[in-house]
């Protein structure tokens, strides 16, 4: 079993930046990748970014030159760097973890709660 817990969402104004952290706990030895999904409301839950523990990313086209991801593997815990951010941007953001073979690829095999992140024009 694994935990993820997310931090760090809020209000922003558009162009705005924020940090979302996500702690992992439990059995992450077993943690290929994590990565980043949202949720706007009326619509269907999205990848974002995720990131291999060697380090190998993959985002979603909408925040390539945004957004950047990265985890500290010894500290078990997944950033999400959003910048220029756009009311489009608005959404709850959510923590997932691939373990085993599993990858960016496959649907997660654990997920956060959510954090919201509303951006206002």
């Amino acid at each position: 079993q694994v935990y993820l817990v997310e931090s760090g969402g809020g209000l922003v104004q558009s162009g705005g930046s924020l940090r979302l952290s996500c702690a992992a706990s439990g059995t992450t030895f077993t943690i290929n990748a994590m990565g980043w999904y949202r949720q706007a409301p009326g619509k269907e839950r999205e990848l974002v970014a995720a990131i291999t523990k060697g380090g190998n990313t993959n985002y979603a086209g909408f925040v390539k030159g945004r957004f950047a991801i990265s985890r500290d593997n010894a500290k078990n815990t997944l950033f999400l760097h959003m910048n220029t951010l756009k009311p489009e941007d608005t959404a709850v953001y959510y923590c997932t973890s691939w373990h085993g073979f599993h990858d960016h690829t496959d649907p997660p095999d654990y997920w956060g709660q959510g954090t919201q992140v509303t951006v206002s024009s």
